[in-house]
């Protein structure tokens, strides 16, 4: 009787990775509905960059700065979008079961077949790194210089950004 009640308990135990469909389903909503919007502000940036010409001289480079924040929103957005769809492909493939039609794939073999959570994670943190280098390039934009310190206080933002990029091609060997 106990070898029953433990054979069906582990088997209850070992459907309920199942829920993780949940997490993956609504990562994949979030994911098309991040790359909807981000669609959505391209349009809207195009339009800008069409009425361009529109603007006087002097109010050019107010619209130029406008335009390239916009660029570096639209970026943001399609990176964010990314990492649910990695974040959902991920989980399906280490909870659920393998995506046998990605087996075959080159692209699958840098993107997917992700075999621990150290490796979704490592691919998580790298376009976490990615967007936060874009939001810092956002806000690096709009900053509003007063004095000497204010741009040395960039120049380290930016030393710190480059020292995170390159401390994640020298963890993957890559860095020289």
């Amino acid at each position: 009787m106990t070898g029953k009640l433990e054979a069906l308990f582990e088997k209850l135990l070992w459907q309920s990775r199942l829920v993780v469909l949940v997490a993956v389903v609504a990562s994949l909503v979030v994911a098309f509905a991040m790359f909807y919007v981000s669609t959505l502000d391209v349009w809207t940036l195009l339009g800008h960059i069409l009425h361009y010409h529109d603007s006087t001289v002097d109010a050019r480079a107010g619209v130029r700065s406008a335009i390239v924040a916009h660029v570096v929103e639209v970026v943001d957005g399609y990176l964010l979008a990314t990492i649910m769809l990695i974040f959902a492909l991920g989980l399906y493939e280490l909870f659920i079961s393998r995506i046998e039609i990605a087996e075959g794939s080159e692209l699958a073999s840098r993107l997917l077949l992700i075999r621990s959570l150290d490796d979704l994670k490592d691919r998580l943190a790298k376009v976490v790194l990615l967007i936060l280098v874009v939001k810092f390039f956002e806000y690096a934009l709009q900053l509003q210089f007063r004095t000497p310190l204010d741009l040395l206080w960039l120049s380290l933002g930016v030393m710190l950004v480059a020292a995170a990029l390159w401390l994640t091609h020298w963890k993957d060997g890559k860095g020289g």
